[in-house]
């Protein structure tokens, strides 16, 4: 069963809520964990963060400290379900990276998805090949890395693509990420043509992004990013920005309305979809 809402962003969103009714009734997070009888402030600090998964017990609390009226209450409260649905939705993604499942919690409850690479094809797009051959260095950084759970992983998050109700999904691609000089042949023209297939899903787009095309003075991110929108507009659109290590996650207006802006610049520059699709074919053929 496909998420209706995508449980990390509605914890963002309840903590703003919540915190916006704290600072409407001038409370402090002392006075306020005062009142409940809670240890410390980290406590409130983590749900107001969106970076704990709250308790229902403990959000009905606060909204009886802050004098919630109906029908707000009502709906904070629904958001507050959402953000806490259990680990065991976790169970239908199987066995997964805590840096896979926030993208999978995104990715199973956005309406829309653009992904940006610059140097490889997006996870949701990857053959197991492909994705066995991108995964295997991590395993120099770090010998606890099992390069078959994150191939299963990402396998498993793929399904979001074909669900029956898909999110709309555009693919920048930089045009090193389809430079197949530096991948085995067979690997290269499994992906090219696992890629071809996908663009004849009406909601998946692939855009070929030609070096030295016009977009920004030229120069294009360096870091690969995310962006998403969700069913429910008041949900924040959210930006993640993927590093070595972690991954930083924005949902701001300014940050991601940036990104937006950038997005966009990228889009006008990039082949059109037909031309893309053409030109990954004859990748295949070469």
């Amino acid at each position: 069963m496909p998420l209706p809402t995508s449980p990390v962003i509605r914890r963002v969103r309840l903590g703003a809520e919540l915190r916006q009714l704290r600072r409407r009734e001038a409370l402090t997070l002392e006075q306020v964990c005062d009142r409940l009888g809670w240890a410390s402030t980290s406590k409130l600090s983590r749900i107001e963060l969106g970076q704990s998964r709250p308790d229902l017990a403990d959000v009905l609390d606060l909204l009886d400290v802050y004098q919630v009226p109906l029908p707000l209450r009502d709906q904070l409260i629904v958001i507050a379900r959402d953000a806490a649905t259990s680990r065991g939705w976790w169970k239908t993604l199987g066995e997964m990276g805590e840096r896979q499942r926030t993208y999978a919690e995104l990715e199973a409850g956005a309406a829309r998805i653009v992904e940006y690479q610059p140097a490889v094809v997006p996870g949701l797009l990857q053959t197991p090949a492909y994705a066995r051959l991108r995964l295997a260095p991590a395993v120099a950084l770090d010998p606890q890395h099992d390069v078959d759970t994150e191939v299963r992983a990402r396998a498993v998050r793929q399904e979001v693509l074909r669900r029956a109700d898909p999110p709309r999904y555009t693919a920048l691609l930089a045009e090193a990420a389809c430079d197949p000089e530096e991948i085995p042949v067979e690997v290269w023209r499994e992906q090219a043509r696992h890629l071809v297939a996908l663009t004849a899903l009406p909601h998946v787009t692939l855009r070929l992004l030609p070096r030295g095309a016009a977009a920004l003075g030229g120069l294009h991110p360096l870091t690969p990013y995310s962006c998403y929108a969700f069913p429910d507009p008041a949900d924040p659109r959210t930006v993640m920005l993927e590093t070595l290590t972690t991954d930083v996650r924005l949902t701001t207006a300014a940050d991601v309305d940036r990104y937006e802006r950038i997005t966009e610049a990228l889009l006008n520059a990039a082949l059109p979809a037909e031309e893309t699709v053409t030109v990954l074919a004859r990748s295949v053929g070469d």
